[in-house]
């Protein structure tokens, strides 16, 4: 007798899959990257205003994204919200003489749109690639079990049949905007009464984070760093420490990781390095100290500085920045957070009150 053969389990697919896919894919946009033109996109979106699709996608702080569904009454809301004041300011500053320049390049000014590519946002890159890849996995928000005052943001996802390609629009939905409700009062025939929905959000309409192709365009450098953490600034000065470093120090990594990959987006690195001096301890200097004080910074054969990971890199910092010290008094061994060079007259005022 035959027995049939079982089904073979589906396959499952894995967070490292995806992220495999996600890189993948990123790798080939990057190598066929061209500058998109947010002039033309606002001059050929005009013939197709009032026919546009939006998609909402939520997403709270942990950016885990969700979907969501609305009524349809709500469609006509959709472009006076997302899509109007985008275009009115870039078709409005065009005629103003307005330009585009790299948000890395200088700070916020009048009369210049700045644009940065998405791949330097690193969390904004990843909620993107979420909703382009993973939409089917993703929850539908319920508010009973996700609860909206845990939602961070709003991403509106914008197509037409005669576009080439989806546009993304990017918004902060601040906590003063949304209402649960326990806590609501409304006005109704006069009167005050007690909120009867599950909750409200009103969606800002203000300017914020547009994404066409692989550009994002900051119309608002705040809501950029309150969504994303990314402040081109703070990142520039990183990104000159960190060749300052590899000038003065020799490294070796873990395979795949440079110093420029480990500080990226690094938050408590970068706020190191900007106060950082290169070169001020010698590398021998260094592993001497580390050795003394145990922190575990090991050298290869070459004498190069073993990086394998994030808490050796912030190893490495603290010694550079001389962040370690050792109390002659107690024995016991600290890491500084902060400190402030004695002046040569308060050591003198010390020393006299001795």
């Amino acid at each position: 007798m035959n027995v049939p053969e079982a089904p073979k389990p589906k396959e499952i697919i894995t967070n490292q899959a995806v992220a495999t896919d996600i890189l993948a894919d990123d790798a080939a946009a990057d190598a066929n990257y061209t500058e998109s033109d947010v002039f033309a996109w606002a001059n050929n979106l005009v013939q197709f205003k009032d026919e546009l699709k939006f998609d909402l996608f939520l997403f709270n702080k942990n950016f885990v994204v969700y979907k969501t569904q609305r009524s349809p009454v709500l469609d006509k809301q959709m472009e006076p919200i997302f899509t109007d004041g985008l275009m009115e300011y870039v078709l409005e500053g065009a005629d103003m003489g307005l330009i585009v320049r790299g948000f890395e390049d200088a700070e916020a000014e009048k009369n210049v749109l700045q644009r940065t590519r998405t791949k330097n946002v690193k969390q904004a890159q990843e909620l993107l690639n979420f909703v382009k890849t993973q939409e089917s996995a993703m929850e539908l928000f319920n508010e009973e079990t996700h609860d909206i005052k845990r939602i961070k943001g709003v991403v509106a996802r914008v197509k037409h049949p005669e576009l080439k390609q989806s546009f993304y629009i990017i918004k902060a939905l601040p906590q003063s905007q949304i209402i649960k409700g326990n806590t609501g009062w409304m006005m109704r025939d006069g009167k005050m009464v007690p909120f009867d929905a599950e909750a409200a959000l009103r969606v800002p309409t203000d300017n914020q984070l547009l994404v066409l192709d692989q550009d994002m365009y900051v119309f608002s450098q705040p809501k950029l760093k309150a969504l994303f953490g990314y402040d081109a600034k703070e990142q520039s000065i990183a990104d000159s420490m960190v060749r300052e470093i590899e000038s003065a120090y020799r490294l070796s990594f873990a395979e795949g990781l440079t110093l420029q990959s480990l500080v990226k987006d690094n938050k408590p690195a970068i706020k190191k390095l900007q106060n950082s001096t290169p070169g001020l301890v010698k590398q021998e200097e260094l592993l001497e100290q580390s050795d003394d004080l145990g922190t575990g910074l090991m050298s290869d054969d070459s004498g190069a500085i073993i990086i394998l990971d994030e808490k050796d890199m912030m190893k490495f910092i603290n010694h550079m920045n001389d962040d370690y010290v050792e109390s002659p008094v107690t024995g016991l061994r600290y890491e500084i957070k902060s400190k402030k060079i004695l002046k040569v007259n308060e050591e003198d005022e010390l020393l006299a009150g001795i």
